[in-house]
């Protein structure tokens, strides 16, 4: 029942949110901040929303929604439109979400037990880990191994990062393919991003053999982390 509860509540969010809200109510917004009407409009929306589908008895859960979510609107109007603000925008209704799930279920003798449960529980921080050696410290070591090569290569005028990002991303996808025994989909993410990287005609040899280096060494780091958290797992 409580997971329910929270999935309802998340979807009234995400409808309200993304689905309901037209692109000139966010304007609006943007330039009338806490005067613009099509705000309050918009967190009536999400505050009804939650209401429908959790139920009435929950009335005061979707009159925090309410308070909650003006305020956090109203603040986030005042800031650039940015990726990282539109983060924390979500990160703070997901609070809210999660808080009224905490005191409408919970207390904090569950939530300790809870802590404590996946604190002994050694799969969680096997996996866990393993998906934080394949962000960043892999994308580094990779980068350290192909450094002699990369030294060699004029400097690309590809996005910034953008390779750093496809290379976390896609080791995760390997990792998360692994451990649901997806070996087919490993093959095709592998399949489709030879086709994309290779299928430019202009490419410099060198280049190609550079990121060719680069991929099997991501996906032979990828593949082994895989089965050793499955190994260690069992």
């Amino acid at each position: 029942m409580s997971t329910i509860w929270l999935i309802k509540l998340i979807l009234s969010h995400l409808l309200a949110d993304f689905v309901l809200q037209p692109r000139k109510w966010v304007n609006d917004r943007c330039s009338r901040h806490f005067s613009s009407p099509w705000l309050y409009l918009h967190t009536l929306i999400a505050a009804a929303l939650a209401l429908v589908l959790t139920g009435f008895q929950y009335w005061h859960f979707a009159l925090v929604i309410f308070v909650s979510h003006t305020l956090i609107d109203g603040w986030k109007s005042y800031r650039p439109q940015t990726v990282l603000y539109f983060l924390t925008d979500q990160l703070m209704h997901l609070l809210v979400i999660i808080a009224c799930w905490y005191y409408a279920f919970y207390t904090i003798a569950d939530i300790k037990e809870w802590l404590q449960a996946t604190g002994n529980n050694h799969h969680f921080w096997i996996i866990t880990t393993a998906y934080v050696f394949l962000s960043f410290p892999a994308g580094i070591m990779i980068g350290q191994m192909t450094r002699k090569w990369s030294d060699q290569l004029p400097r690309s005028a590809g996005l910034a990062n953008a390779g750093k990002w496809i290379g976390i991303l896609e080791r995760i996808l390997i990792l998360t393919f692994l451990l649901q025994d997806q070996y087919a989909a490993i093959g095709l993410l592998i399949t489709a991003k030879g086709l994309l990287r290779f299928s430019e005609k202009d490419r410099q040899e060198e280049k190609t053999e550079y990121v060719l280096i680069g991929s099997l060494i991501s996906f032979s780091i990828s593949v082994i982390t895989g089965i050793v958290v499955k190994y260690l797992a069992t």
